[in-house]
């Protein structure tokens, strides 16, 4: 069992939320723009993935989260509840904007021990990705 110090536990648990969050927003993206060929959402998407990179800076240098990734160990790498079925691109955008919202939320709660500003900033970006998810949803992507 790896012994880690309450930090080290934080800057993973941030790091693997900055790629889930990231990843997600990026897949999400890609369907908007390919898909509704859509410019100004897919600016949206760019952009808040692009805030996420700058609050992140505020909390912790990246060679400190690369130092504390330990993706090969990780045991939650193995678990694929429900992620290897989708419906559609309807059901890879809902899939992808949920981990995107989820993994701000952690971010947001892991900042408040770090920097409330930046807690705040990932609380901003929460509401914006509602937002955007509500956009997408009236456009009837299928």
């Amino acid at each position: 069992m790896l012994r880690q110090t309450k930090q080290d536990s934080i800057n993973r648990i941030i790091d693997a939320n900055i790629n889930r969050a990231k990843e997600g927003l990026r897949v999400c993206e890609e369907i908007v723009r390919f898909t509704l060929n859509n410019r100004q959402l897919t600016s949206e998407f760019k952009r808040v993935r692009h805030k996420i990179t700058l609050l992140v800076e505020s909390l912790v240098s990246r060679d400190k989260l690369l130092k504390e990734r330990i993706s090969f160990k990780d045991v939650g790498r193995g678990i694929n509840a429900g992620e290897l079925r989708r419906e559609g691109l309807g059901g890879i955008f809902s899939a992808n904007i949920q981990r995107a919202k989820e993994s701000v939320r952690v971010l947001e709660e892991f900042s408040k021990l770090i920097n409330i500003k930046a807690a705040l900033g990932f609380k901003s970006i929460r509401y914006k990705i509602y937002e955007i998810e509500k956009k997408v949803f009236i456009r009837k992507l299928r």
